[in-house]
């Protein structure tokens, strides 16, 4: 048995009732590129491979697990290698190429994984740089990530996240996951979240819109005239119709892009 390590955040998933729930969740059909990010030991590797085996719908069809561990890839080869419908790939996610897998498999892919919270922002930004190549995600991550993810204006959970997102994803928080489904159990509870992917942006993307984002919501307690000052002048405001007196968790991600386009020093 291959065992956890620390520097890759590894825990590993082992609940059939969990596994049960990610597959109704993706439904998978005929003919899907379908890629499972960490597999780890293979308990959702394996339930994929069955539930689509037995329902003769990877005709035609692919699952390309990615996996950084080479022992893990190791053990997974041992225990699937003879199925042809699964090619393993000894990777990192965060250095993947999904736009050349896409084009290889002749489809958008469905992606699938249970996240390393260590990595699981920049391999999120990494996912949505390539949308064309992709259709959705189902993806578990820590609680409080998703929370971020699927939050609406007003929240306390709403910020930086949440808006750079928004553009590229319609994020679904789909249900919860306890500690106790996972060896070695973490000292949070995960939850698993559908993302359906955008091929274009929701819309118009500044070059600003990025910094504009993060300044603002590294000063979210202050007003957006204060937080964004340097940015955006007092016309900016007028011109988008925003209160410059509100904070920025008011804001719709749209609106940040709105206030984006009228940084003129980006």
């Amino acid at each position: 048995m291959v065992f956890a390590r620390k520097r890759f955040a590894q825990h590993f998933l082992h609940d059939p009732a969990v596994v049960r729930s990610i597959l109704d969740a993706i439904a998978a059909e005929p003919g899907q590129a379908i890629v499972e990010i960490g597999p780890g030991r293979g308990a959702l590797t394996a339930a994929l491979l069955e539930a689509l085996e037995s329902a003769g719908s990877l005709q035609g069809g692919s699952l390309d697990a990615i996996e950084i561990d080479r022992d893990l890839a190791a053990a997974l080869r041992v225990q699937h290698g003879h199925r042809p419908a699964l090619q393993l790939h000894v990777a990192d996610a965060l250095r993947f190429d999904f736009a050349a897998l896409s084009t290889e498999r002749n489809a958008r892919l469905r992606v699938i994984g249970n996240l390393p919270y260590n990595v699981s922002t920049p391999l999120l930004f990494h996912l949505i740089a390539q949308p064309q190549a992709i259709d959705d995600l189902h993806i578990m991550l820590q609680r409080e990530v998703i929370d971020r993810m699927s939050a609406d204006p007003g929240t306390s959970e709403y910020g930086r996240l949440t808006v750079m997102l928004a553009p590229w994803v319609e994020v679904e928080k789909l249900f919860e996951v306890g500690p106790g489904a996972f060896r070695p159990a973490p000292r949070v509870w995960s939850a698993v979240a559908r993302l359906r992917m955008r091929q274009t942006p929701a819309f118009d993307i500044p070059a600003a819109f990025a910094r504009l984002v993060s300044t603002a919501f590294s000063a979210r307690r202050k007003t957006l005239r204060n937080a964004l000052r340097g940015l955006v002048e007092p016309a900016g405001f007028e011109l988008c119709g925003i209160d410059p007196s509100a904070r920025p968790e008011t804001l719709s991600p749209a609106q940040f892009g709105a206030l984006a386009r009228t940084v003129t020093n980006s």
